[in-house]
């Protein structure tokens, strides 16, 4: 290294650790500034009747339900969301004016500081998703020999086919799952005019965000689906699809519940924007004691989210570097504290990858972190007014049918079939269930969870590539999602008369954690959701997300309902002569991919050693965790590549219909 990039590297150092001790001092100033005060309550007002729900006062420039720039409207139900602590109730005391004052100073000194910073910087933060390349990978590469292919092409004769929207042949696709990222695969194919027809095992669409109705009308959800800030790839979708304002904004603020109805709170609400609502947030939490807290400025101030902070990129990029240990060895090794992970951060593990600290890695953890950290949104929750086969499923359906997809239910594959032709291996059809037909195309895309493509893949290709044998070192955690409706509203907290009062709906409208039951997130969907799952005369329907569910897996349903309702009445003292009036039970053996320490370089990049044949799913490689948002990222990406590959496609199907020709 020369001397100059040797004085640029520690100048770059020097600058990293200039903006730690510069967000750690920010962070133990801001705690410090309340300590003489008390909890806060969760909402400032007094109950509201005839809205959705209430838009926060740190976002004041978003319109509409969803507030994400839709057009402004009013809706008028039937249904009230409670105060949690109504006057002279509860914790409802807020922090001293002196600390309010001294809290905005230290947040407008460190804007100072950041805004100097981010001018002065070459590379501003950016989201990476939307438009980019495909990411990076430790992967093997793959590569296609095009000139092959081409050659291949130009003597198989020309074979008349549809357009596509470039003048050229149409390719005809077939997609197996349809799921989020398989339909998002389908959509980006479709409207540049290609064929795609997409099979599906079960008998409704929406893979791990799937909903049914039963024989008596009740919606059946396979988890429970909250919908993060930082969703940017999969609300772009929900626009083009018009379907934007059936999102409804949640109070920016996470709230845990502890046994006896104690609240804690991660309140984001903030005059000033990221990160510095995140600072407030993380140094005024009601979930925490103030040692935990002080434990949780320096684990934060010396982390790569400061650095995300400057620069989103780079900040992943340290981020990535940490995928080999878990979130908990790494946030005890840098001065964070048991009680943290315990309290706050293990709860927080299970709603995102369904395993605890000690499983989960420091990768997807902070790739959490520093969205929250860097865009004021990222944090901000909402929820479906309804269900997802209603709400987002049908629209997406209907979209995609509109552009010539066809759906298949009911055809779960069998196997692939597959060639070695002039020294290429290409898939050629798979099976579906007890027939012998192949299905062929001129391309494949499956897009399944672990377990599915693991059961589908020839062992022939595990022993040949690198890549598909290592899709076999990944695994799936189990998950149990309850449903229970009460005859009265459970999370009302402090008015034994609107619990039992049928005519309203009263509660908490939000995703509520929990660090004292077996269910780590959950939530009313009657408030959350109510189009679907509020019910004239009945109350509260809890739905509640077992993780970890492997004690549950061998139980019946009608005990784990049991055992549920036991734990959701320790949580909420006021609803313990509530009663059960129905129940259900989802158990998914194999759900999420576990994101333990050391497996990212396991998953596979959406394009393949095998020319026709790719890949999508959540677990696939892209840059956020297993969620609605990693399966759509997924399902562009591999859109994208498939369309980055149409010469050697084209040429592949040209030859391939030539064959068939003179076999005729």
């Amino acid at each position: 290294m020369s001397a100059q990039q040797q004085l640029l590297s520690n100048k770059a150092s020097a600058s990293d650790w200039g903006m730690k001790v510069i967000a750690a001092a920010i962070g133990c100033i801001a705690a410090l500034s309340i300590l003489p005060a008390g909890e806060s309550s969760l909402y400032t007002s007094v109950p509201v009747t005839g809205t959705v729900s209430q838009v926060p006062s740190t976002l004041p420039s978003l319109l509409g339900r969803s507030g994400l720039g839709a057009s402004a409207q009013t809706h008028v139900a039937p249904w009230t969301t409670s105060s949690l602590a109504a006057e002279g109730e509860g914790p409802s005391a807020t922090p001293t004016s002196s600390s309010q004052w001294l809290l905005a100073a230290c947040a407008a000194l460190g804007g100072c500081i950041w805004l100097l910073k981010a001018v002065l910087s070459k590379s501003p933060p950016s989201m990476p998703f939307a438009h980019s390349s495909l990411r990076g990978s430790t992967l093997e590469s793959t590569s296609v020999d095009l000139d092959s292919l081409l050659a291949m092409a130009a003597t198989s004769g020309e074979v008349q086919r549809p357009l596509a929207a470039d003048g050229k042949k149409a390719l005809n696709v077939a997609v197996v799952g349809a799921g989020l990222a398989g339909m998002i695969t389908a959509m980006k194919l479709s409207e540049q005019g290609h064929k795609v027809t997409v099979y599906e095992g079960r008998p409704f669409v929406g893979g791990k965000v799937s909903s049914w109705q039963d024989k008596d009308g009740n919606h059946i959800e396979m988890g429970l689906h909250v919908f993060f800030g930082c969703y940017e790839n999969l609300f772009g979708v929900m626009r083009k699809l018009g379907i934007i304002d059936s999102l409804l904004l949640k109070e920016h603020t996470h709230v845990f519940i502890n046994k006896e109805g104690r609240i804690g709170e991660l309140d984001f609400r903030f005059p000033v924007g990221a990160p510095f609502h995140g600072l407030k947030a993380f140094f005024t939490t009601t979930q925490l004691e103030l040692k935990s807290i002080l434990a949780n400025a320096l684990r934060l101030a010396t982390s790569p989210v400061v650095k995300g902070v400057i620069n989103f990129d780079a900040g992943m990029r340290d981020i990535r570097n940490l995928d080999n240990i878990s979130f908990y060895d790494w946030w005890i090794q840098g001065g964070g504290d048991d009680e943290s992970i315990k309290r706050m951060w293990d709860p927080v593990a299970y709603a995102l990858g369904f395993i605890d600290c000690k499983d989960i890695s420091a990768r997807c953890m902070l790739t959490i972190f520093n969205f929250f950290a860097t865009k004021t949104e990222a944090s901000v929750l909402r929820m479906l007014e309804g269900s997802p086969a209603e709400y987002l499923h049908k629209p997406l359906v209907k979209y995609l049918e509109a552009r010539g997809v066809e759906f298949r239910l009911g055809q779960r594959v069998r196997d692939i079939a597959w060639e070695d032709r002039d020294g290429q291996t290409l898939a050629t059809g798979f099976r579906i269930g007890n027939d012998e037909n192949l299905v062929t195309a001129d391309a494949y895309v499956f897009a399944c969870d672990v377990p599915g493509i693991q059961k589908v893949l020839p062992q022939e290709w595990r022993a040949k590539y690198p890549l598909f044998d290592n899709i076999y070192k990944l695994s799936a955690v189990p998950v149990a999602t309850v449903q229970l409706r009460y005859d009265g509203w459970v999370t009302e907290l402090n008015d034994t008369a609107k619990v039992n009062d049928l005519k309203r709906a009263f509660g908490i409208d939000n995703l509520l954690y929990s660090a004292d039951a077996d269910f780590s997130c959950f939530a009313d969907l009657a408030l959350t959701s109510p189009s679907d799952y509020y019910k004239p005369g009945q109350g509260s329907l809890m739905q509640l997300v077992l993780t970890p569910a492997d004690p549950y897996m061998a139980m019946d349903d009608e005990t784990i309902a049991k055992k549920v309702d036991e734990q959701v009445k320790v949580l909420f003292p006021s609803a313990r002569n509530l009663k059960v009036t129905w129940s259900n039970v989802v158990k998914l053996g194999q759900s999420l991919y576990r994101e333990a320490p050391g497996m990212d370089p396991f998953r596979p990049t959406q394009h393949t050693p095998i020319p026709n044949f790719f890949l999508a799913g959540s677990y696939t490689a892209q840059d956020y965790i297993d969620s609605m948002e990693g399966a759509t990222i997924s399902g562009m990406q591999c859109g994208d590549a498939m369309l980055q590959r149409l010469d050697a496609l084209r040429a592949l199907a040209d030859a391939a219909e030539k064959r068939v020709l003179q076999a005729a």
